[in-house]
């Protein structure tokens, strides 16, 4: 277990804008960074991130926390992960109990699965670097290719013997429990329960996440027989999901920011040969056609993809189609031809790291254009072919959701095929229309629920009625019904958001101004009882520090274990304004003041709506006694508490400034 010293250190040297930095493309706006939402799809920045705060707070999607939570949220880390990967990052020697492997493998599964995997990239390594045949065979293969020793031990390449169950006996032995290797596809299971490797006598490629985990591999053979297949992959599994991971994306991330483009090629290979020549902002999509997952991961980091093909003009026509995919996620694609059937990792052999350099430099062509010549040289003047070509270009500038990129592209398009703009803008809107129809019948289409199926539309489900004890009687979980947001809660959550804003500052207004603001609300509503569970832990935490004259800042509640109580702290801190720094300047002599320069009124007219709240609840409490009747003297006492009730009511009224009617 991670000692409480070593979690606080972490807490305390981790930097917000770095770790989000990392997975998001953050740019400067005012005192904030913002950036697209790597937690949901979409084309607008509604990210933010506080650097003073410490804090990121997504206004589209409501994520918000800091940086461990960042990292959980996005990863899918468990806690002690998440602690480890900040530690790792910045250097923290992590103080816990050393545990073996079988010890490790004991806690919760996706984790032991993240251990096994890294257990497995060592234990490659080890056989690439440590064995002969490892040397003679693998480490010979890779530095024939080219390859440095320091670019062989950067992306963690190993070697796997040629032997059917080597590496599994070794897993089991270490701890490893064989239906965890059957599960990230390590080993295979036979008939009779038994397991075997399925890498055998292969060089090793790692592949990883984001957070430089390894999750899955590729094993390339050494042999020559057709028989044998070229390249053997992981399956799917807890951890590894390819439509959801780029290969060497986790190195190139930095890179791809700093250059605002990433090229995208096949193959491992074509990676490694890539960084080897000094080019690291570039990813692979690992050979399988390229997902909506993996282009929304490039779109976290950059708008701009170069995508770089071989010279096989089949396999060039094959993937066009899957290309239109980036255009409609509205990134803006070019794509480069190498010459002589080569490919990004033959080039740079053949010709050199410079060479290399200057080729990808010079010759980038727009996609679209790209698209349309390579079309055009196969119609042979067949005019039947060339409509469908027009019609395929046009198809693919239908999808691109920048309406000036679309005009540009139409008016450079009617150039080039010598066709009106007119002409092409109508069959572009028909594609539209059409699309639209299609999208409106599948919808219509959709399977309704029916009295066959379940409940009407209309009607809750069969459980809604039950109480909570006759849930828990027939087995049920307990209820969750969503919580509505009432103005009593609201009012309770501003005095939770001045305490976590204003709670340190000195309220100047009161005595010698050395008081803080904390204590003194705290004080004033002392005999307020809060409903809302987040708030009114917030509160009590308050109040309990305040009993050792301390005032706990808004980040102790960042990182909370109850997700409400997180949620509602980061919120309290967050906003997705502010105030322009031309307005405050000499040059226009408009002064715009902060809520900060109006703490009296602020603290004031939140006790005073509390209070006033719960005078209102007394009055109808009281008038609920006066209407079931009693004894004269009973009503007569009754009387007199409701006319102090409504003078208290009137009085605060008053301070509020409305007016009771009542």
């Amino acid at each position: 277990m991670i000692t409480k010293e070593t979690i606080e250190k972490v807490l305390d040297t981790a930097r917000i804008e770095e770790v989000v930095g990392d997975f998001v493309d953050l740019k400067k706006r005012g005192t904030s960074l913002i950036g697209n939402c790597p937690f949901h799809n979409e084309k607008t920045p509604s990210f933010h991130v506080s650097v003073a705060k410490g804090i990121y707070k997504c206004f589209g999607c409501g994520a918000g926390g800091d940086s461990l939570k960042f990292v959980m949220e996005l990863e899918k880390y468990s806690y002690p992960e998440a602690i480890r990967y900040l530690a790792d990052k910045y250097h923290v020697p992590i103080e816990e109990v050393q545990r073996s492997p079988a010890q490790l493998a004991a806690q919760d599964k996706r984790e032991s699965l993240y251990v096994l995997s890294a257990w497995a990239g060592k234990y490659f390594k080890e056989q690439l670097w440590n064995t002969e045949v490892g040397q003679s065979i693998g480490l010979s293969y890779f530095k024939e290719r080219g390859y440095r020793e320091e670019i062989i031990k950067k992306f963690d390449l190993g070697y796997s013997p040629d032997q059917w169950t080597i590496m599994s006996d070794a897993a089991v032995a270490a701890g490893f429990h064989k239906d965890y290797l059957k599960e990230i596809g390590l080993s295979i299971e036979r008939d009779d329960g038994s397991i075997y490797d399925r890498f055998r006598g292969r060089v090793m490629f790692p592949i990883h996440n984001l957070t430089g985990r390894i999750i899955g591999y590729g094993g390339r053979t050494l042999k020559t027989e057709k028989s044998v297949p070229k390249y053997v992959n992981s399956p799917e599994s807890e951890i590894y999901h390819k439509s959801d991971v780029l290969y060497g994306l986790n190195f190139a991330k930095k890179a791809i920011m700093d250059k605002d483009t990433c090229y995208l090629v096949e193959g491992y290979a074509d990676v490694i040969s890539m960084h080897q020549a000094g080019v690291e902002n570039v990813v692979s999509s690992s050979g399988t056609s390229l997902t909506t997952g993996q282009i929304r991961l490039i779109a976290r980091f950059t708008k701009n993809v170069v995508i770089l093909y071989d010279g096989d003009a089949a396999g060039i026509k094959a993937s066009l189609r899957g290309t239109d995919m980036l255009l409609e996620e509205g990134l803006n694609v070019k794509v480069l031809l190498f010459p002589d059937g080569n490919d990004p990792d033959s080039y740079v052999q053949k010709y050199g790291s410079t060479a290399f350099k200057e080729y990808i430099d010079k010759h980038q062509e727009d996609f679209i254009f790209y698209k349309t010549s390579i079309l055009l040289k196969d119609t042979g003047g067949d005019p039947i072919k060339r409509a469908e070509v027009i019609r395929e270009v046009v198809q693919s500038i239908a999808l691109i959701p920048d309406e000036i990129k679309v005009s540009v592209f139409i008016q450079q398009c009617s150039r080039l095929l010598d066709i009106e703009e007119r002409v092409l803008l109508t069959e572009l809107n028909k594609m539209r229309l059409q699309k639209a129809k299609a999208q409106e019948k599948k919808e219509q289409a959709a399977p309704r629920p029916s009295f066959g199926d379940g409940p009407p539309l209309d009607m809750p489900p069969a459980d809604f009625f039950l109480t909570e004890a006759e849930r828990t009687e027939i087995g049920l979980p307990p209820s969750e019904s969503p919580q509505v947001i009432t103005a009593e809660i609201l009012q309770e959550r501003e005095i939770v958001r001045i305490l976590l804003n204003y709670g340190a500052e000195m309220a100047t207004w009161e005595g010698d101004g050395d008081v803080p603001v904390a204590p003194l609300l705290l004080s004033a509503l002392d005999d307020v009882t809060f409903e809302d569970k987040p708030s009114a832990f917030i509160v009590d935490v308050f109040k309990k520090k305040a009993e050792d004259f301390e005032i706990p800042e808004a980040k102790f509640f960042f990182s909370h274990e109850d997700k409400e109580v997180q949620d509602l702290a980061i919120t309290c801190v967050s906003t997705p304004y502010e105030l322009s720094p031309n307005w405050n300047d000499d040059k226009r002599k408009i002064y715009v003041s902060l809520e900060r320069e109006h703490l009296k009124e602020l603290t004031i007219q939140a006790v005073y709506r509390i209070k006033k709240r719960k005078v209102e609840r007394e009055m109808i409490k009281v008038r609920d006694e006066l209407k079931a009747g009693g004894a004269d003297a009973d009503m007569e006492i009754l009387i007199s508490k409701y006319q102090k009730l409504k003078e208290a009511e009137k009085l605060l009224g008053t301070f509020l400034g409305n007016i009771v009617v009542k």
